[in-house]
C-alpha cells in the first residue's frame, strides 16, 4: 500500500514527521504569500515584471545562504535547536514585510525571510532522514513534500478571503501580518521533538565539533556537491518559474478573477499534495535517479504544453492538476537523495548547500520570465525557462550515484575509499 509505511513509524518517528511536515508547510504557507501579491503589488506600486522577478530570485538567493549556514549550525548544535531558530526567524521577517513601504524595503524584508525559508527547508530535510529506517525513507521524506502543497492551498484559502474583503492597499499588508503565525510551531518542537538518534551518536564520537564552510568542497565530496547542486538547480528553476508566476499568469494573461484564480491554483495545489507521495513511492520502488529522470521528461512535456499550446480552459484546469503533482514529484525526491549522498558529519551543511544553491540558481530562471516577458507573452517566456531547466535534471540525474537503500551512518568518502554503495 502506498500509505502503509506510516503505520510502521514508532512515536518518536511521527512525531518528527509531524513537525517537519508542519515546518514545511507554514514554510510554504509564507512564502507563497508573496507570489500570491504580486499582481497587487505591479498595481500599487507600478513595479515592472522584471522587478517582481527580481524580488522572488532575491529570497531564493538568500535561501541559498541561509541552507548552508543553518546546515553548518545543526551539523555543530543540533537539528532540533536550529529548526526552531530557522521557523522563528521566517516568520517575523515575513510579518515585517507587511509594513513596507517600497520595492527596496520589501526586497530587503523579503531577503531575510528567505535566509530562513531556505534553513527550515534544510535541517528539517536531514531531521527525517536521519529519523527514518532506509526503507521507507523515500516514502517518509518524500511526504513531507505534501506540507508544502497544505500551506500553499491555506495561503490560497486566505488571501482569497482577504482580498474578497478588503481594499487592495490593505489586504496584502493583512496577509503578510499573518506570517507571524508559524512562530508558534516552535513552541510545540521545544516540547515534544528528540535530536536525531544518528546525529547524538556521532556528535558524541566526534572530538573537534568544528567544521569548516568550506568542508563540502573538499577533495572526497567535492564532485557529488556540485552534480547534486546542478540537480537542485534544474528542479528549482523549472519549479520556481512556475510557482512564481503561476498567479499572474492566470490573471494577467488568461485574465480570471480573483476568485477563478483561487480555483485554478486549489487544482494545482491538489496535484502538488498527490505528487509528493508518488515520488516517495516511486523512489523506494524503481530508485531515486529513474524517478527524477521519469518525473522531469514528463514535467517537460506537460509545461511545454499548458504554456505554449492553444488550450481552452478546461485544460489548462485539468492539466494544473498535472503540473502539480509532477513540481511536487520532482522536489519531494531531494529531501532524501542529498541525505543520503552524504557522511552524518557533513549532512547538515551539504544538504543546506546542495538544496538551497540549487534554489539561488534556479532563482535565475523567474528573472528570466521577467525579462524574455518584455518582448513576448508570458506564457511562452515560462514555458521556455522552465522546460530547459527540466533538461538539466535528467542529465545532472544520470551523472549520481543510485542511493536507495543506503545505511546513512556508514556512509565514508575520503580519496581512498569511495562512498558505500547502495544497499537494496
Amino acid at each position: 500500500m502506498m500509505f502503509q509505511w506510516f503505520t510502521s513509524l514508532n512515536k518518536v518517528e511521527k512525531r518528527t514527521f509531524w513537525a517537519c511536515f508542519s515546518g514545511w508547510g507554514l514554510d510554504a504557507m509564507d512564502t507563497q504569500m508573496y507570489a500570491l501579491s504580486i499582481p497587487t503589488l505591479i498595481a500599487l506600486w507600478g513595479m515592472t515584471k522584471g522587478q517582481a522577478g527580481i524580488l522572488g530570485t532575491t529570497v531564493l538567493i538568500m535561501a541559498a545562504l541561509g541552507g548552508w549556514i543553518a546546515g553548518i549550525l545543526s551539523d555543530r548544535y543540533g537539528r532540533v535547536r536550529i529548526l526552531q531558530v530557522t521557523i522563528a526567524w521566517f516568520s517575523l521577517f515575513t510579518f515585517l514585510s507587511a509594513f513596507t513601504d517600497s520595492f527596496w524595503q520589501l526586497m530587503i524584508t523579503r531577503g531575510l525571510q528567505g535566509i530562513g525559508f531556505g534553513g527550515e527547508w534544510a535541517v528539517g530535510a536531514v531531521l527525517i532522514s536521519e529519523t527514518i529506517n532506509p526503507r521507507t525513507r523515500g516514502r517518509v521524506v518524500g511526504a513531507l513534500q505534501a506540507g508544502w502543497a497544505i500551506g500553499y492551498g491555506i495561503t490560497v484559502i486566505i488571501s482569497t478571503i482577504i482580498f474578497n474583503s478588503f481594499p487592495a492597499d490593505t489586504a496584502w499588508r493583512i496577509l503578510f501580518a499573518l506570517g507571524l503565525l508559524p512562530a508558534l510551531l516552535v513552541l510545540w518542537i521545544r516540547r515534544h521533538i528528540q535530536e536525531a538518534p544518528l546525529y547524538k551518536k556521532e556528535h558524541a564520537n566526534v572530538q573537534d565539533q568544528s567544521n569548516s564552510i568550506w568542508d563540502v568542497f573538499s577533495s572526497p565530496y567535492r564532485a557529488t556537491t556540485l552534480k547534486a547542486i546542478l540537480l537542485t538547480f534544474g528542479i528549482y528553476g523549472g519549479n520556481y518559474v512556475m510557482i512564481t508566476w503561476l498567479p499572474a499568469y492566470l490573471k494577467l494573461a488568461l485574465h480570471l478573477s480573483i476568485t477563478n484564480v483561487g480555483g485554478y491554483l486549489a487544482i494545482n495545489i491538489l496535484g502538488s499534495f498527490a505528487g509528493a507521495f508518488l515520488n516517495g513511492w516511486m523512489a523506494d520502488a524503481l530508485g531515486r535517479r529513474k524517478t527524477f529522470m521519469i518525473i522531469a521528461c514528463c514535467q517537460a512535456l506537460a509545461v511545454g504544453i499548458y504554456t505554449l499550446a492553444p488550450i481552452n480552459l478546461t485544460v489548462t484546469l485539468l492539466l494544473g492538476f498535472v503540473l502539480g503533482t509532477l513540481q511536487s514529484g520532482t522536489a519531494a525526491g531531494t529531501g532524501a537523495f542529498i541525505a543520503e549522498l552524504f557522511p552524518t558529519r557533513v549532512r547538515g551543511s551539504a544538504q543546506g548547500l546542495c538544496g538551497n544553491a540549487g534554489r539561488a540558481l534556479g532563482a535565475v530562471m523567474p528573472t528570466m520570465v521577467g525579462l524574455l516577458s518584455v518582448n513576448m507573452d508570458l506564457g511562452p517566456a515560462m514555458g521556455i525557462c522552465a522546460c530547459a531547466s527540466y533538461v538539466i535534471v535528467v542529465l545532472a540525474a544520470m551523472m549520481l550515484p543510485e542511493t536507495r537503500g543506503r545505511d546513512l551512518s556508514q556512509i565514508v568518502m575520503d580519496e581512498n575509499r569511495p562512498a558505500e554503495r547502495a544497499k537494496i
